[in-house]
C-alpha cells in the first residue's frame, strides 16, 4: 500500500512551520476539550443561577466550536495535517477532562475560568512560534482567539462574584 502526503501549496518554507502547525493542532485538541466541558456544564448545571449559567455556557459553548474549523483549515493552509480523530484529540490535548458525576456551579465556573486562561497561554505561545516564522496569517489571527478566550474568562470570573 502507498501512502500519499497531503500537498498543499503555500509559500510557507521554514521548518519552524511545523511547530506552528504543532502548535495550532494543541490548540485545536484544547479547543474541543474545552468545548465539550462546557457542553457537559451546560448540561449538568443546576441551583439558584441556572438559566444565567445554562445560558452562558451554551454561548461559550458556541463561540469554541465556532474557531475549530478556521484553527483546522489553517492547519491545512500551512501545509500541514490537522486531528483527525477523538484520539488523535486526546493525544493532544493539555486541558484535563472532567468526567464527575456532579459538579457544583461554582466549580463549573472556575474550572472553566482557568481553562480559557491556560488557552490564553497557549495562543500567547502559539503567537510567538508564528511570529518566528513569518506567518502572518496565523500570528494575525490568534489575536482574535485569544480576545475571545480572554472575554469568556472574564465573563466567567465575574459570574463567580459573590454580592
Amino acid at each position: 500500500m502507498t501512502t500519499a502526503k497531503l500537498a498543499t501549496p503555500t509559500d510557507l518554507k521554514s521548518n519552524k512551520i511545523e511547530d506552528v502547525a504543532s502548535g495550532l493542532n494543541r490548540v485545536l485538541a484544547d479547543s474541543y476539550a474545552l468545548y465539550l466541558k462546557t457542553k457537559n456544564f451546560h448540561w449538568h448545571v443546576s441551583g439558584p443561577h441556572f438559566r444565567d449559567y445554562h445560558l452562558m455556557f451554551d454561548e461559550q459553548a458556541a463561540a469554541i466550536l465556532g474557531t475549530t474549523d478556521a484553527i483546522a483549515e489553517r492547519v491545512r493552509k500551512t501545509g500541514n495535517t490537522s486531528l483527525r480523530s477523538i484520539g488523535d484529540i486526546a493525544r493532544h490535548q493539555t486541558l484535563s477532562d472532567n468526567d464527575e458525576e456532579f459538579v457544583a456551579p461554582a466549580t463549573m465556573l472556575k474550572e472553566l475560568r482557568d481553562d480559557n486562561l491556560a488557552l490564553v497561554e497557549s495562543l500567547r505561545e502559539l503567537k510567538d512560534v508564528a511570529d518566528a516564522a513569518k506567518d502572518n496569517a496565523t500570528s494575525a489571527i490568534v489575536d482574535e482567539w485569544t480576545d475571545a478566550a480572554e472575554e469568556r474568562a472574564w465573563f466567567l470570573f465575574e459570574a463567580a462574584q459573590k454580592g
